[in-house]
């Protein structure tokens, strides 16, 4: 009998960053600007943010700094690519699957680096059962931005449910370094490392 939350509502959750908000309207050029005099870089502002998040010790604080971090994560930059995320966001919430994956790879297509894109269509794998390109999205993901706790808790949850109790023990650690404040991952780690421990007696 399984002990787990179900892992796909949990992958679900975990990966899906707020849906990207930006018109096609009032999305940003896809122009690259060079910033103002003192404003902050989106790096910068990143940066800042994830220190926040892991100094932070009440859950509801810290769930508001990671959907700061979100918000930074769903903006390409590239009013094309961020349109092309709003219409997968709205094909997979239809489950018109094929479509979903044509938005997501000619935005990963447009634009490489843009981790949402990749974090999307892994996330998309795993929703249609094949978890082998799902966990190809997530290590470029990981590549991209080792700090993205959707990401590694994606990756956890398709270890566990693989059966690799102990790689999934090491994933939430590290995602515990990155957001100590979370309930969910607190929870998953000590089930797993009570597992684990019954396991060896």
């Amino acid at each position: 009998m399984r002990i787990f939350t179900p892992l796909l509502l949990l992958l679900a959750l975990a990966m899906f960053s707020a849906p990207a908000a930006f018109a096609a309207d009032g999305a940003k050029p896809d122009v690259i600007i060079e910033q103002p005099h003192g404003e902050e870089r989106p790096a910068d502002r990143l940066n800042t943010l994830f220190s926040q998040l892991k100094r932070e010790r009440d859950p509801q604080a810290a769930e508001g700094i990671a959907n700061r971090i979100r918000m930074e994560w769903n903006d390409s930059g590239s009013a094309t690519v961020n349109l092309l995320i709003q219409w997968a966001d709205k094909a997979i919430a239809e489950k018109r699957n094929p479509a979903a994956y044509d938005f997501l790879d000619q935005a990963i297509a447009l634009k490489p680096t843009f981790v949402e894109a990749w974090n999307r269509r892994a996330t998309l794998h795993y929703i249609a059962g094949d978890t082998r390109k799902a966990m190809a999205d997530i290590n470029r993901v990981l590549t991209l931005e080792p700090r993205h706790f959707g990401a590694l808790a994606g990756m956890a949850a398709i270890l566990t449910e693989s059966g690799h109790d102990a790689q999934a023990l090491k994933i939430w650690e590290q995602f515990l370094a990155i957001y100590p404040a979370d309930r969910n991952a607190q929870e998953q780690m000590q089930t797993l490392s009570e597992k684990l421990a019954g396991s060896r007696t």
